[in-house]
């Protein structure tokens, strides 16, 4: 059995999405709490990520802008645990790849990884603070709020996490990380309790994307009401988010993976495979997938190939891709081993593709429920075979585009995922490169 020809079907569900990212988010800084907090000539820490978030450019610019308006001194403080190989040069890099730099905003970019205790938590845990942020006069962060990779919680990826992993440093995310997902969903909380009672940290920008990876909402939320917000608009963004719209999937084929489209490479909330060592899967998870493929590494990654034993097979060109030294540091400082395990490998896209749907358990081609995306991170368009189009007609929310067509190989045998995701993160990183080459 070769690879089918597949059809494009389209997630059509109405978003709310913000229409002046740059304008709403200046308004929401100057009408907040936190504004009141801030005193004429005071210097104050933005703390920057190192996630794929929409707009993060425009939101930062915004945020220190907004700042300014406020009489402050804002500068950046990189706030990604052990991101970027725990360096400060690969975490400036990474913010840099989000044009969040000195040359781009005007004001200093600090990525230092020295911490300082301010104090021990309810577990009896020292608690690590970024020593630039504590320094500040105040800090405050630009937090994208969504479902973790790892746990399930009232606080997952968001402004709580951000101030005790992404502040954290190496330090910070080492010490919640070793204590498995109990770490995380048990843990971070009280560190973050520590943190209110002992930094000055002032409030955070809580976005939240839809499913299109577009800025949906953007809320500041002081720091006294973190605890109470940041919950109601992690059920928000739970809502939101993108999903495949299949109950069952014999064969998945992902694009590519990378750090740029999931903290986990590929995100367990897209594809239902949470693969934590000791801990369950949990029975909602959906899809169910039978097999999962992987072809390449984003760029954007810097050779941080976490998450690819999350798939069951890729090619030898993306393991070739890995840099072991920040992959092993992410992977060891998060204690999730399974998840980065390498799976079997080939030459190409078509002999991995042909052995994942050898072994998917369905040998009748026609029933073959096969599907493809450009990554976890962008499902709006999914290439589907027949036995799935069938689906999709019952389904009000998907369209289908078009009829069905031969996947697009390369004369090597690989696909040419510019030609099939061409509004992708992928197609337009072509496009400027296409342009730059002329």
């Amino acid at each position: 059995m070769t690879i089918p020809s597949l059809t494009l079907v389209r997630q059509i569900a109405k978003q709310p999405v913000v229409a002046d990212v740059a304008g709403e988010t200046k308004k929401q800084w100057l009408n907040s709490k936190v504004a009141k907090r801030i005193k004429k000539g005071d210097r104050i820490a933005v703390g920057c990520g190192s996630r794929g978030i929409a707009n993060i450019a425009v939101i930062v610019r915004a945020t220190i802008e907004a700042l300014q308006e406020l009489g402050a001194k804002p500068f950046v403080v990189a706030a990604m645990g052990s991101h970027g190989g725990a360096t400060a040069d690969g975490q400036r890099e990474l913010l840099a790849s989000y044009h969040i730099s000195e040359a781009e905003l005007g004001v200093p970019v600090k990525t230092d990884m020295e911490t300082t205790q301010i104090g021990v938590n309810s577990w009896g845990e020292p608690v690590w603070w970024d020593r630039n942020a504590l320094a500040a006069d105040g800090v405050v962060t630009v937090s994208r709020i969504k479902p973790h990779t790892d746990y399930r919680s009232k606080y997952e990826s968001g402004i709580s996490k951000m101030c005790v992993i992404g502040l954290g440093k190496r330090e910070g995310a080492s010490q919640h990380h070793r204590w498995g997902w109990k770490g995380l969903q048990q843990m971070l909380p009280e560190t973050f309790k520590t943190i209110l009672e002992k930094t000055k940290f002032l409030g955070g920008l809580g976005i939240v994307e839809n499913a299109n990876e577009e800025t949906a909402l953007l809320q500041v939320v002081d720091r006294d009401d973190v605890r109470d917000i940041e919950p109601a608009l992690l059920d928000q963004a739970r809502t939101l988010m993108g999903r495949l719209p299949f109950e069952e999937l014999d064969v998945l084929v992902i694009g590519e993976i990378g750090k740029n489209y999931s903290g986990a490479g590929i995100d367990p909330n897209v594809v239902g495979r949470l693969l934590i060592e000791a801990a369950p899967e949990l029975e909602t998870n959906k899809p169910k997938i039978t097999r999962m493929i992987c072809l390449d590494l984003s760029p954007e990654s810097h050779g941080n190939g976490t998450g690819v034993g999350i798939a069951d097979l890729t090619t030898d060109r993306l393991l070739k891709s890995i840099d072991p030294i920040p992959f092993r540091m992410n992977n060891l400082t998060a204690c999730f081993l399974r998840r980065s395990q390498l799976p079997f490998a080939f030459p190409t896209d078509l002999t991995t593709i042909e052995c994942g749907i050898e072994t998917c358990w369905q040998p009748i081609p026609e029933k073959l429920k096969f599907a493809m995306i450009a990554n976890t991170l962008e499902v709006t368009d999914i290439w589907v075979s027949d036995a799935l189009v069938e689906e999709a007609r019952k389904n009000p929310n998907l369209q289908i585009v078009g009829t069905a067509k031969p996947v697009p190989l390369d004369a090597n045998g690989n696909i040419e995922q510019e030609k099939m995701f061409p509004h992708s993160v992928r197609g337009r990183r072509s496009q400027v490169n296409g342009k730059a080459g002329h």
